[in-house]
């Protein structure tokens, strides 16, 4: 486990450089409904799944600079459909979000859903760390929005985020134990790091050198389907 924390920990420096020289997505820059790729076909009338699953979350989720079809959300649907499960995954993810940002909408995307998720995957904290966020304030909104699931009975997936070394030793002490502790102390599952397979990788990331383009999402959801699947079939 060690090992593959410092593995990540060392890929995560390498796109903190790129990051660098790349422009930041504002919090909130856009309307909601341009920032997120939904799996919905426009013109079709919406079929009711047997599950639904929502994913929550940043640009990562959203599919920041991919085709609409091409993003996290309709890209999982895809695999957990060919691999047999009627789901429906709704996008909720929101470009430039922090975790503040995210506890301040859930509410309001719980509530807009035609019924309550049959699991949440919740993926904040990257932009967190590019602003250099305190780990105590990214716990304490993860522990809000974690607990505000549990609370209604909603099964959650934590998919992680490391802390890059180049912000030092505390820091990355104090943020790596957030989603691994609370996946723990919520009984909640737990997929250590998003973008593993991916960072690092020139030909999986998009111009901008931080964002997966269709090619690393599909990287990314080959890992992860499997994870999906397993929790699906507990239930």
């Amino acid at each position: 486990m060690l090992n593959r924390f410092m593995t990540y920990g060392f890929c995560f420096a390498i796109l903190q450089l790129l990051i660098a020289c790349s422009p930041v997505v504002e919090e909130n820059s856009t309307p909601v409904e341009q920032q997120q790729a939904t799996s919905d076909t426009a013109g079709e009338p919406a079929v009711e799944a047997k599950t639904l699953i929502l994913v929550f979350g940043d640009s990562l989720y959203a599919g920041y600079g991919l085709a609409p079809d091409e993003g996290f959300a309709p890209e999982l649907q895809k695999a957990l459909n060919d691999a047999g499960q009627d789901v429906k995954v709704h996008n909720a993810g929101v470009s430039g979000d922090t975790t503040a940002a995210g506890l301040r909408r859930m509410d309001f995307v719980l509530d807009s859903l035609s019924r309550k998720p049959d699991l949440v995957l919740l993926g904040l904290g990257g932009n967190d760390l590019l602003r250099g966020l305190k780990p105590a304030d990214t716990l304490a909104n993860m522990e809000a929005m974690v607990k505000k699931l549990s609370d209604q009975d909603i099964p959650v997936m934590l998919t992680g985020m490391l802390a890059p070394p180049n912000l030092g030793k505390e820091f990355s002490d104090q943020f790596n134990v957030i989603y691994p502790g609370l996946a723990k102390k919520y009984e909640a599952s737990l997929y250590p790091f998003f973008m593993a397979g991916v960072v690092g990788r020139s030909d999986l990331i998009l111009p901008d050198g931080i964002h997966p383009n269709a090619e690393g999402i599909d990287v990314i959801v080959e890992r992860i389907a499997p994870d999906v699947e397993k929790l699906l079939q507990e239930q």
